[in-house]
């Protein structure tokens, strides 16, 4: 168990395999972890349902690769103030969460809503294009051409969505903590190293 309270976001490249090695590194910690459950949690706050927040998902068909493209719509593809209301509301609900809780939160700028907290540590997981490729083939079960498309597709979302809300991309070094090449350890190898550099930050 957690001795002491802290947060850990985790920003991450698409088909880098930082969501799996996120939510690895919140078993092995034995702390909580949240990443799209930010945006249901939202649209409760909002009264609306999920599928309105996120009309991406709401069009996925039965091939498996589908559903990955609402990932390029981390606020749906709704109204400008709607989607406004959303942040606000996930902006909220991640300061309540690292208020209350040891976790570990995937994106939604989560780096920059914490970034005046002493108790947080903000990593940022990349891969060279080929591997991210080869995971996203492999682990992910995309087709290569879509593949290809979702891994541009998806880092000019995240980046566009950083900017507007943080004004700098996720991937800059002054806003990190640390920064890590998964395909070095692989998901496994990686949240070890995360785990330790996490412990001994906050003295585990």
């Amino acid at each position: 168990m957690s001795k002491s309270k802290y947060v850990i976001t985790v920003n991450r490249q698409f088909g880098s395999m930082g969501r799996p090695i996120a939510k690895l590194l919140a078993e092995k910690l034995q702390i909580g972890y949240y990443d799209r459950d930010l945006i249901d949690e939202a649209a409760k706050e909002l009264g609306l349902p999920a599928s309105v927040v996120d009309k991406a998902e709401e069009k996925a068909d039965s091939r498996v690769f589908i559903p990955f493209r609402n990932m390029a719509y981390p606020l749906g593809r709704g109204e400008e103030q709607m989607q406004e209301k959303i942040f606000e509301a996930q902006e909220k609900l991640i300061r309540f969460l690292s208020e209350n809780e040891t976790c570990v939160i995937v994106g939604r700028c989560s780096d920059y809503v914490l970034a005046d907290r002493p108790d947080s540590i903000h990593i940022y997981i990349y891969a060279p294009f080929k591997d991210r490729l080869k995971n996203s083939i492999e682990d992910l079960k995309i087709p290569e051409k879509e593949a290809r498309r979702m891994i541009k597709e998806v880092d000019e979302a995240r980046d566009n969505y950083q900017m507007r809300y943080a004004g700098y991309h996720a991937y800059d070094p002054m806003y990190k903590d640390l920064m890590i090449n998964s395909s070095l350890y692989g998901v496994e190898g990686t949240a070890d190293f995360l785990a330790d550099a996490v412990r001994r930050k906050f003295g585990e």
